[in-house]
């Protein structure tokens, strides 16, 4: 009869974890993607810093030494830009409308995917569908509905018009985006909050909103990102109206003919991306998050 004696060291050598192998077929994937995120890298950022830098320029510095420094880094297109040729009061005009259109559409987006994600009752399941059905509803084609009912609204060529309307648009992805959050939080935390006496707009608020946290923050980076961006609709709905950044920027680029201020263009432009940037800076541990936390479950 044998006896095996095990020692500590036979121990740690037994449990020890094995590295796994690195394929000459891994090292290729890693060098490959490797390259090609540092090629996208340089493909986004480059022109984000050559546009900023010759932000600085006059149009004939831009076309003598076009990837050359500033002679004296001076705020004069900055000033042009945001004064005479009308970018501060769209500025101003943007940040109200899509700040307005966020909140209102997070607060609406929020309601309505708790809802159908945790409570079932007839016609859930098609308002839902109704919702997906929404993200695929080509924007262009809504456009001449749209103005005849903002028209009718008399809300046509309206801060207040242009608000509804980014509502209406940014809603279904809200839905849908926040639709898992709430489907994956457990429902005993619903129970106890119901035991400990909390109705349901508080158990709302103050138990399943936090919660849902990482997600709010992410869908509200893409709501601003593509709120900030839009174009067709301001254009279609707001043409005379008080106009949003990205319909000055356009207004101000066309305008000049072929006597185009190159340096007061690329000024109004960086005003433009810089907020975009801040926002998604100050974010970016929220979006890390909810990726990540999304991943997970």
């Amino acid at each position: 009869m044998t006896t095996k004696v095990s020692t500590p060291e036979m121990k740690s050598l037994h449990f020890q974890p094995r590295k796994p192998a690195t394929t000459p077929g891994d090292k290729v994937v890693g060098a490959v993607s490797h390259t090609a995120l540092t090629v996208w890298t340089l493909i986004v950022i480059l022109p984000l810093l050559w546009t900023f830098m010759s932000s600085f320029k006059t149009s004939s510095e831009i076309f003598a030494s076009p990837f050359a420094l500033p002679g004296e880094w001076k705020l004069d297109n900055y000033v042009k830009a945001w004064s005479e040729a009308g970018i501060g009061s769209a500025f101003l005009n943007s940040v109200i409308v899509v700040a307005v259109a966020l909140v209102i559409v997070m607060v609406l987006g929020a309601m309505c995917a708790y809802v159908l994600a945790r409570y079932t009752f007839r016609g859930s399941r098609a308002i839902y569908y109704l919702m997906l059905a929404g993200l695929t509803f080509p924007i262009f084609l809504a456009m001449v509905p749209l103005f005849f009912v903002l028209k009718n609204m008399g809300l046509l060529n309206t801060l207040p018009g242009l608000i509804l309307v980014y509502v209406g648009f940014a809603l279904p992805f809200t839905v849908f985006f926040l639709f898992s959050f709430f489907k994956s939080l457990p429902h005993e935390i619903t129970e106890a909050a119901a035991l400990d006496g909390a109705g349901e707009w508080r158990t709302f608020f103050q138990v399943m909103l936090p919660m849902a946290k990482p997600g709010l923050a992410s869908v509200a980076i893409f709501n601003f990102l593509g709120l900030w961006n839009q174009f067709l609709i301001p254009v279609s709905i707001n043409a005379a109206g008080p106009r949003v950044l990205s319909q000055e920027l356009a207004a101000f680029a066309g305008q000049m003919g072929y006597a185009v201020d190159y340096g007061a263009l690329f000024a109004a432009v960086s005003v433009t991306v810089i907020p975009v940037l801040i926002v998604y800076v100050i974010f970016q541990r929220q979006l890390q998050g909810s990726v990540s936390q999304g991943t997970s479950k």
